[in-house]
């Protein structure tokens, strides 16, 4: 027990903080019935300081996820319509002359918020993804000869649309790597759906009465608190070695077999292995551990994955996805 690290006896005067995340968990899993995923990936995101990919259908709840997150959090929600006219001003803003001074004036655009809910993302052509990929990537706006630092706090969740694609502008690798993840998200079952129905009256019912203030479970201060908590938490070293090896097989797919040889193109950028490490630890900190187990690493590695492979033409012929080939990697890599 030498290699013990303090993280565990910082875990143990963390119960605040974990219990304002755990009471957030539950409060929005009460508001989001069915996308337990989608609601753990974003408690994820948020700790790990990273942007979620959301991919699903419409009506899922994507946009009333994010929004219900926004509501138990210290700190503003802004939601942005991507569409084919949109400009990049339109997200950072612009410098605007005013008479009286004399001079410009820059008047911050929508992106100068917390948490910012970007619907429908390819649908916004190849200057606003430029645009977004800064802020995304540096926490920073260029305008002009000036640099503008936005919050702190600052998340961005995307939603795609997978079913409807006219009109649409395929992300750039570049920009699909800045995503920690992408989560996909599906109907809810049957119990969920009945569920739903009694929820969506009974939100009537209280819009009808006089709707309450939301409440904030979470300040600044415990999201910081959360992540320096997630960053100390304990990692053994083959666990390590267990995800650079994971990754460095997407980029030497032989390793794995002639198969898996065929079906990756591309693979995974160091920032996969950061994502990896950081939303493992994530997950470990959400169910109340100090350590990370192989489990976190194989929980959250197909969301880290999804976007970031580059997969061959004969793939896409025989109908392989890159969730396929992270199981196939998985099952080729052993478990330390």
């Amino acid at each position: 027990m030498e290699n013990e690290p303090l993280s565990h006896v910082a875990a143990n005067n963390s119960g605040p903080v974990r219990e304002a995340f755990s009471q957030t968990r539950q409060r929005m899993e009460n508001e989001i019935i069915g996308q337990e995923l989608l609601v753990n990936r974003l408690l994820i995101a948020l700790l790990a300081n990273g942007h979620l990919l959301v991919e699903g259908a419409p009506g899922l709840a994507k946009t009333r996820a994010v929004k219900a997150l926004a509501d138990c959090i210290e700190g503003d929600f802004q939601r942005l319509q991507f569409t084919p006219d949109l400009l990049p001003a339109d997200l950072t803003g612009t410098e605007i002359y005013k008479r009286d001074l004399d001079s410009f004036t820059f008047q911050p655009g929508p992106l100068f918020h917390n948490i910012i809910l970007a619907d429908e993302i390819n649908r916004a052509p190849a200057k606003v993804q430029s645009a977004l990929l800064e802020a995304m990537s540096e926490r920073q706006i260029s305008v002009g000869r000036k640099t503008h630092k936005l919050p702190e706090l600052f998340m961005v969740m995307a939603t795609q649309n997978p079913i409807e694609q006219e009109g649409t502008y395929p992300l750039p690798e570049a920009q699909l790597d800045r995503f920690l993840m992408q989560v996909n998200v599906d109907y809810p079952d049957y119990e969920s759906e009945k569920k739903i129905l009694a929820l969506a009256r009974n939100e009537a019912r209280r819009e009808l009465a006089g709707s309450s203030s939301p409440v904030t479970l979470l300040s600044t201060a415990a999201i910081r608190r959360g992540r320096e908590e997630v960053l100390d938490l304990y990692l053994a070293e083959p666990l390590q070695e267990y995800i650079v090896q994971l990754i460095i097989a997407t980029r030497d797919p032989k390793t794995c077999g002639e198969q898996m040889a065929g079906w990756i193109e591309y693979g995974a950028s160091p920032r996969a292995t950061i994502a990896l490490d950081r939303c493992a630890r994530a997950r470990a900190w959400l169910n109340d551990r100090d350590f990370v187990t192989p489990e976190d690493i194989q929980a959250v590695i197909h969301d880290v994955l999804r976007h970031r492979l580059l997969l061959s033409f004969t793939a896409e012929a025989e109908g392989v996805n890159s969730d396929r080939v992270v199981d196939e990697l998985l099952s080729k890599i052993p478990v330390p």
